[in-house]
This record gives structure tokens, sequence and C-alpha cells, in this order.
């Protein structure tokens, strides 16, 4: 059995009877497919028998009206999918509802007879009850898609509107009362799916408005940073996220009014466009300042590439020095470039220090030679320690430090240690002078022989006013002490 659409009946196209007239059909106000009912030819003999339904052609889906069916000679029951599968008895309970009375098709709902339109004889009330049931089971179905169908609230009210066009007045024939409270009961509860789905829309529509002004926010957000704070690479890539979330969310996420989407889409259009405009400013300031950085670094490379040529090896070691101390304050640029010239640069130094160290090499195989004759006239100045006899001490050393001299020249590597041990001789010999000098020093002799006749001048002076202080019978003690003192020092300096 295949539904038919909400808004139109099923449509059979059957061919015209001359003695009897059909009613239309009921319209399926639910269904998700048209219908259509298969072609029939009705004997003349059983008109109100509906033959046995087969697959329809495409064309067989206008159903002619029920007044059309009405007035034909010859009645001929249209079959419809779900009446035709009434059992008889339905059937006949049905058509005990409706009369014919003057050509005319009545049916009695509570007790009062209700024209649903023309009839030639009783056969005629056939079409009417088939399109009863089909209008019962486009309310069935009608019930069924509200539980389990998302319908828009649209849908639900174009069904009750089709629905209650066939009810009210009624165009059927059939158990009416009963039919009309189930509708009333499947009425209600779609209103209260209507409401469902109005309110579950409405929260939705909040939520996708919420979700659009949070992606407008933060591309709002991004396009106010501060230059200095902007990870242009991180947020570039964040405000395309938004755009992908903002299709996405077209895509996929509940209708929000076109006002309201219109104003977050001009909102959003004008972050990203002043983050890009920010971004190319940036960018191009970027490019103009490395290639400023390049030109200046380019030429420290020109200069060190010049000055890696060079044998005068002192110069080119502060020269190279210098160049390292502008490139470190020549700024940074693109780091392909800054590679680049980096790598001449210390391939111009390597040059340089390469070819210093293969001169100092060379220079130290040469100067080899002359380590053995510098290494006898040290070994020989250090038998001279310790000293014993200062003048010929130093009357030796003479003629070593000549011959230490005369040497010349030795390698990097022994320098530093023949120099040491040649040092430690002299500054021997440099240290005995100081000290007899400072023995035989005129002028701290002249100052040791006054201080000694001072004391020896004030010892006197305390021995005699010790004898004076007895003899008179006072206390001496204090005077002793001065006395043993001064006593002290002159002993002191008389050891000098």
């Amino acid at each position: 059995m295949t539904e038919s659409s909400d808004a139109s009946a099923p449509h059979t196209e059957a061919p015209a009877a001359e003695s009897q007239p059909t009613p239309e059909p009921a319209v399926d106000v639910t269904a998700e497919e048209t219908a259509p009912a298969p072609e029939a030819e009705a004997p003349a003999a059983k008109p109100a028998k509906a033959p046995k339904p087969r697959a329809p052609k495409p064309g067989a889906f206008k159903t002619p009206s029920p007044v059309a069916v009405a007035k034909q000679a010859t009645h001929t029951v249209v079959p419809v999918p779900v009446a035709s599968e009434v059992p008889e008895e339905r059937f006949e309970e049905a058509l005990a509802h409706g009369l014919v009375e003057d050509g005319k098709a009545y049916v009695i709902v509570a007790e009062e007879r209700v024209e649903v339109g023309p009839a030639a004889d009783d056969d005629a009330l056939h079409a009417y009850a088939h399109a009863f049931f089909e209008l019962e089971a486009s309310v069935e179905r009608f019930h069924a898609r509200l539980a389990s169908a998302e319908l828009a609230p649209k849908d639900i009210d174009e069904s009750i509107a089709a629905i209650e066009a066939i009810l009210t007045p009624p165009s059927v024939v059939g158990d009416l009362d009963t039919l009309g409270e189930r509708y009333v009961a499947v009425k209600a509860e779609a209103e209260e799916v209507r409401t469902r789905i109005q309110e579950e829309r409405r929260v939705a529509r909040e939520a996708a408005v919420a979700a659009r002004e949070e992606i407008v926010v933060t591309a709002e957000a991004l396009a106010a940073k501060p230059e200095d704070q902007v990870h242009w690479k991180n947020d570039t890539a964040t405000l395309r996220g938004l755009l992908d979330q903002w299709k996405e969310a077209q895509r996929s996420g509940a209708r929000i009014p076109k006002d309201v989407e219109r104003a977050l889409w001009a909102r959003f259009t004008h972050a990203r466009s002043a983050f890009e405009k920010a971004r190319k400013h940036h960018f191009a300031e970027l490019d103009r300042s490395n290639a400023d950085v390049a030109g200046r670094k380019e030429t420290l490379v020109a200069r060190a590439e010049e000055l890696s040529q060079t044998t005068d090896w002192d110069r080119g070691a502060r020269g190279f020095r210098d160049l390292m101390n502008e490139w470190r304050t020549a700024g940074r640029g693109r780091r392909s470039v800054d590679d680049a010239l980096w790598k001449r640069f210390q391939a111009a130094q390597d040059a340089f220090f390469e070819a210093r160290r293969g001169a100092a090499d060379a220079e130290d195989e040469a100067l080899s030679g002359n380590v053995e004759a510098k290494e006898a006239a040290v070994v020989e100045a250090e038998a001279l320690l310790p000293i014993k006899d200062l003048a010929a001490t130093k009357q030796a050393l003479r003629p070593i430090q000549d011959r230490f001299e005369a040497a010349g020249r030795v390698p990097r590597a022994d320098v530093a240690r023949l120099t040491k041990r040649m040092g430690v001789v002299e500054k021997a010999v440099r240290d005995a002078e100081d000290a007899e000098w400072n023995s035989r020093n005129p002028e701290l002799e002249a100052r040791a022989t006054g201080a000694a006749a001072q004391l020896q001048s004030a010892i006197e002076a305390l021995e005699a006013e010790i004898a004076e202080a007895k003899a008179k019978g006072k206390g001496t003690a204090k005077l002793e002490e001065s006395l043993e003192a001064r006593k002290a020092w002159l002993k002191q300096i008389q050891s000098l």
C-alpha cells in the first residue's frame, strides 16, 4: 500500500460510466508520496465491485471529482489503496450511514441528514464510502506522522485544513461521528506537536543566533588586537576556521531571521576585512624591513669576503670581530635570506681563520728548531737557584739571557712554557736585590740611629726619675713599666 500526499488526493483514472455518478475520493493530507490507483475498467454487469489493483501508469494520477463521477450514467468504483483493503462488513457499516433521495446522497451526522452530493441510486454511495475510508486513513496517517516524522508547523496547518475541508461540510459517507471524535483527538495532539516544534525551533533559532554572534565577536576581537599582540599565522588560521563554522552553520544549523543574519554577516565581513587589511599592511612593512636588513647584511658579507683575502692576520681578526658586532645589530630579516647570507659570512670568516691557522702552523714548524737552544738557556738559568752570591748570580745570568733572546722565536705552544720558567729565575734575582737594598739602606740606618739615641735618652731619664721616686718613698710601678717598654723598643732597633 502506498500513501498519498498531504495536499492532494490519490489520483486514479477510470473509464466513464453512463449510468451512475461516483463522488470525489477524500484528500490524503499526510502521506509522503503520491499513491496513484491503477487503471480499471468496470464490467457493465457489476459496476459496484472494484477490480483488483494493478501497478499505476505514469499518466494515471488525476482523479475525477466526486460530482463528475456521481453524474456518470453507470457507477464505477474507483479503487484506492486504503479503501480497497477495507473488509466488506466495515464497508457495509459505512453505507448504513448514508442514503439516496431525490437524486442526492446524504450522510447521517448526529442524527441529522447532511447532503454530500448527487447520486443516481444507492449504488452511487459506494464512491462516497470509499472516500470516507480514504479520509479515515488520511487522519491515521497524519497521526502516525506526528510521532514518526519531522513536520513543519506549516505542514500541520495545511494537513488540518485539508482534512477539515472534507469534514465541513462533509463530502463522504460513513460514521462521521466516530471519525469526528477521532479527528478532534488527533487535531489536539497535532496542535501540541506544532507548539512543541515551534518552541524547539525558537530555542534552536536563539542558539543559532548565539553561535553566529560568538563567531562574529571572536572575529571582531581578532581584528581589534594591537598589532604587536597578533600571531599572524595562528590568528589567520583561526579566522578561516570561523568562516568555515559560519558556512557549516548555514548548511546544517537552524535557520535564523534574514535581517539578523544580514546584520551579523555585515559585522563578520567588516571584522575579516579589517584583519586582512592589517595583515597586508604588516607584511608589507615586514617586507620593507626585511629588504633593509638584507641590504645591510649583504654589505657586511661583501666586506667579510674581501677581508678574508688579507694576510694581515691581526688586522683581519680585528676586522671580523667588528663585522660580527655589526651583524648582531643589523636586525633580523626573512629567515631564508638571513640563513643564506649567514652561510656566506661564515664561509668568509672560516676561510680567513683557516688561512691564518695554516700560516701559524707553517711558522711553528719553521720555528721548532729554536726550541732546543732556548730550552738549554732556561735550564742553565734554573741551575743558578737558589741564590747564594747575588753578584755572581747576576753576572752569570746576563749572558744566559742574551742566549735566550738570541735563540729567536719558538712555536706558540712553547712560548708561555719557556718564558714562564725564565721569569721565575729573573724574579728570584730581583727579590734578592730588594732584600739586600733594604738591609743596607742609608736612610733606614739614619732613621734607626736617631730613634735609638732618643730611646737611650728616654731610658736614662726614666731611670733617674725612678731613683728619685724611691728616695722619696713613692711608687715606681708605672715608671718601671715605661722603662721596660722603651728598653724593648731599643733592642728591636739595634737588631736591624
